[in-house]
């Protein structure tokens, strides 16, 4: 490859690069702090686990 063409293709990656970069620290500003990430986290996890319980107990008494 000649050296302009080499130059303009660094240029290329470099600025790609940078734009990547600023796309990933905006997805994780927006998408901090979401309900999935709590969940992950384990805060819902007392809240989930009697829910599910009560639901399936339901559903055992109506087989009945």
């Amino acid at each position: 490859m000649a050296e302009p063409a080499k130059k303009v293709a660094q240029q290329t990656e470099d600025r790609l690069e940078d734009l990547a970069e600023t796309v990933r620290k905006k997805f994780d500003k927006v998408t901090e702090g979401t309900y999935r990430d709590r969940i992950v986290e384990g805060r819902f996890a007392e809240q989930g686990d009697h829910g599910g319980d009560r639901s399936r107990a339901e559903t055992d008494r109506k087989q009945d």
